[in-house]
């Protein structure tokens, strides 16, 4: 695995929009995360690939253009998009891939529909990305016991760190930026730990973090841009921690998605998995927990539920190629990364 060098004040982030733009109602939030970053002292440059009208912020080659530019200029140290969006898929075959393996590392964030940006830029260049709060949520501030993304980048390779869940979540909604675009405190209004889903016990498992969003890595899975098996035999002889979260699909669609990801050889090599806590609809006769079971039941390995690392509020970042490991019992839940 390779670390980007970690962010001192100076530094220069960059903003691009690998799939969905900011609309002109969501621009004061963008700007709020934008001065959340630089109160850091960072300095923040924004690209021309930020266009809020369209499903996309811009046509394919020029979004895979920007994204190979900031991603290999020596100048930028981290690229922050502002959020995921719906078909980040298109750049992957338009993306210099040669380029990105020769560059110096750069930290890479997002979540959602950014995996498929983030996940195969891990697999294939052996570069550590940090699945985690965007752009636009930089600037809620972590609750006791997690971290944000400006955390992350300033570890050195070789950290290691700890993060604890709260115990408290948000059950429904979104704050309205386009209302509230200064909002930084987390609703957290529902109880809740983590669990395990297929059995009782203690987890305590150990592997190399590799995962992100079901509803975009599904449609990637199996292809040479998410060979997770080349990655476990190359990168993690002992062994993988893999996470899994859903959006927003109903348990039907993610139970498929599962069973799709795992004949695709996603879950090879896997010691435990981790499922993000969702929102996420069930349907007559499958809950989201179910469905995960239904797919993944049979791998034999401890599933453990309910985790901070999805679209429910707050935000568990995950390393993908850190060193993990995780804890789930009666009393005490918690996730260790090692840059190593």
């Amino acid at each position: 695995m390779r670390y980007p060098a970690p962010l001192r004040p100076g530094d220069r982030i960059g903003v691009t929009a690998p799939s969905a733009g900011v609309d002109g109602g969501l621009r004061a939030r963008l700007d709020v995360a934008i001065r959340t970053v630089e109160a850091r002292g960072y300095e923040v440059i924004v690209g021309s690939c930020m266009d809020g009208t369209g499903h996309v912020s811009a046509p394919a080659a020029d979004r895979a253009r920007e994204l190979t530019g900031l991603l290999t200029d020596p100048a930028v140290k981290a690229v922050v998009p502002p959020w995921g969006g719906q078909t980040a898929i298109d750049l992957l075959p338009l993306l210099d891939w040669d380029a990105l393996r020769a560059a110096e590392p750069t930290w890479v964030v997002g979540f959602s529909d950014m995996s498929t940006i983030i996940t195969p830029l891990t697999l294939l260049t052996g570069v550590a990305t940090v699945h985690g709060n965007n752009r636009m949520d930089t600037p809620y501030r972590a609750p006791e016991g997690l971290l944000t993304w400006l955390d992350i980048v300033t570890m050195a390779p070789g950290t290691t760190f700890t993060q604890v869940p709260p115990n408290r979540h948000r059950a429904q909604g979104w704050d309205d930026y386009r209302t509230a675009p200064e909002v930084n405190e987390f609703t957290l209004d529902t109880p809740g730990r983590w669990r395990r889903l297929d059995g009782d016990g203690d987890v305590l498992a150990e592997g190399r973090l590799i995962g992100g969003c079901v509803e975009t890595l599904s449609d990637v899975a199996g292809t040479p841009y998410a060979d997770v098996p080349a990655f476990a035999r190359a990168a993690a002889p002992d062994g993988l921690l893999v996470y899994v979260e859903a959006g927003g699909h109903d348990a039907g669609d993610v139970c498929r998605q599962l069973h799709g990801m795992r004949l695709a050889g996603f879950f090879t090599g896997a010691n435990a998995v981790l499922v993000g806590r969702t929102n996420a609809p069930g349907t007559a006769g499958l809950t989201q927990h179910e469905a995960v079971l239904d797919a993944l039941g049979g791998l034999g390995v401890p599933i453990v539920a309910d985790v901070e690392c999805g679209h429910v509020p707050p935000y568990l970042p995950i390393v993908n190629g850190a060193r993990g490991r995780l804890v789930c019992t009666a009393d005490r839940n918690e996730l260790t990364q090692t840059l190593g």
